[in-house]
């Protein structure tokens, strides 16, 4: 029986480093992109599509130009007509502005938030702070 095998074109690379992620180049892109903390398969699959990427490429075969024009889109979703509903920051606390928030941004959005809740002395805020489910 035929084996199917992967070919391996030169400039392939095993490992790329976006956003302070490592993303493995062996997995399809749309699927790679999910390592990324606040990159979701709904979101990976908006963002090539803007980015007129195919989807049927593994991630290690991109090439530079490809991954720039990646990371532009990522973050700055909305000038690349990605909806505000689609964002997982709506109508931010502090700026009222619409974002979507990755890898580290992620975190220190959600530190900030809870620290809200904490100064206020919210209900959600105490329970955090006392460290019971909320």
């Amino acid at each position: 029986s035929a084996k199917m095998s992967l070919v391996i074109p030169e400039k392939f690379q095993h490992i790329l480093r976006v956003m302070n992620t490592n993303i493995d180049g062996k997995i399809k892109i749309l699927y790679a992109m999910t390592a990324i903390r606040g990159c979701g398969r709904r979101f990976s699959y908006a963002v090539l599509r803007k980015a007129d990427i195919d989807m049927s490429q593994r991630a290690g075969e991109l090439s530079e130009a490809q991954i720039e024009k990646l990371m532009s889109v990522m973050q700055n979703p909305r000038q690349y007509k990605i909806p505000d509903w689609f964002l997982n920051r709506q109508k931010d606390i502090k700026d009222g502005k619409f974002s979507q928030v990755l890898a580290n941004g992620l975190d220190n959005k959600l530190r900030e938030d809870l620290e809200r809740l904490k100064k206020i002395r919210a209900h959600r805020g105490l329970r955090h702070y006392w460290g019971v489910r909320v």
